[in-house]
């Protein structure tokens, strides 16, 4: 039996989490979430998950949550998320500082077992060698939501060193799936394919990224958790297949026998870096499977909206 704290738990990976731990009847799952970016229809409505609205970053909101819970771990998501807007949205982001802080205190002062971080591919900034390993690329952060990213982890490290708290932390690269919001770029490009609609794309659209179907992703993370793995340790989550956004596009319009066009947009001033491909082999291992390819992660969530209808 485990109490389990995730905090932004209404979001793509933290309520696709929930899920997932909820389906074992003995854990008890608080939801923690202001509904920024998250919504509340994507938490699972179980016996055994607690939702409450609140902000992280408020000490008195997270603190009454740890007093009234005996937490055995803490899944720490909460966080502003994509790039428009924590460029547009910089002290926004720099708020969640104080995330950690109230976050690993409570921890340490509550006896949690381990906690678990969402950090993110963007710690990386532009690569100095692809595929971004987790211990020879070299940091290179340069935005707000990158450089916070890179402190939390910093925070981590930090904490276990003083007072034993242990952790593993996650570097996301995209991530999707049919809870992820529509203004990213999968189901932002999927939707208006479907609706025949012109799909606009910066620059010349040949910045690579890959792509990772959520149930790889959560699959990994509870391997991870249910077996004890990778204490005070970090590790990509991802696929290392790389695509560029203009093969991105012109794939789902072939996919959805679309008549959508492509539109070029002036190439954004910061935050599109170049490339984008995790090294996985720690990943690999631990998931001992196959990873899903693009086209036949588009095609569940192709057949997520049409049920939806």
């Amino acid at each position: 039996m485990a109490n389990i704290l995730v905090t932004g738990g209404a979001g793509n990976v933290g309520s696709s989490l929930v899920n997932k731990l909820a389906k074992d009847a003995s854990n008890t799952i608080i939801v923690f979430d202001n509904l920024l970016t998250g919504r509340r229809h994507k938490i699972p409505q179980l016996s055994n998950v607690i939702f409450i609205k609140g902000n992280v970053n408020e000490y008195n909101d997270i603190s009454a949550v740890f007093h009234r819970y005996n937490f055995n771990y803490v899944f720490h998501f909460a966080a502003v998320v994509g790039v428009k807007r924590t460029l547009e949205n910089p002290l926004l982001v720099l708020e969640d500082i104080k995330g950690f802080e109230n976050i690993l205190n409570l921890c340490k002062n509550t006896n949690v077992t381990k906690v678990y971080f969402s950090s993110s591919s963007e710690v990386y900034g532009e690569p100095f060698e692809i595929p971004q390993n987790e211990h020879t690329t070299p940091l290179n952060s340069k935005l707000p939501y990158a450089i916070v990213k890179n402190l939390g982890e910093s925070y981590l490290k930090t904490y276990q060193q003083e007072f034993g708290l242990d952790y593993s932390i996650f570097r996301f690269f995209n991530t999707y799936g049919p809870n992820q919001s529509e203004d990213f770029v999968i189901p932002k490009f999927l939707n208006l394919a479907l609706n025949n609609e012109d799909i606009s794309i910066f620059g010349d659209g040949l910045q690579t990224r890959t792509f990772c179907y959520i149930d790889d992703n959560i699959d990994t993370i509870l391997k991870i958790h249910n077996n004890s793995l990778l204490d005070n340790e970090v590790i990509n989550i991802g696929n290392d297949i790389e695509i560029t956004v203009l093969e991105l596009a012109k794939s789902i319009i072939e996919i959805t026998k679309s008549k959508s066009k492509i539109i070029h947009l002036p190439a954004l001033k910061e935050g599109d870096m170049l490339r984008r491909c995790p090294d996985i082999k720690i990943m690999k291992s631990i998931l001992q499977r196959d990873l899903m390819s693009l086209n036949e992660g588009v095609l569940k969530l192709i057949n997520h909206y049409e049920n939806r209808k």
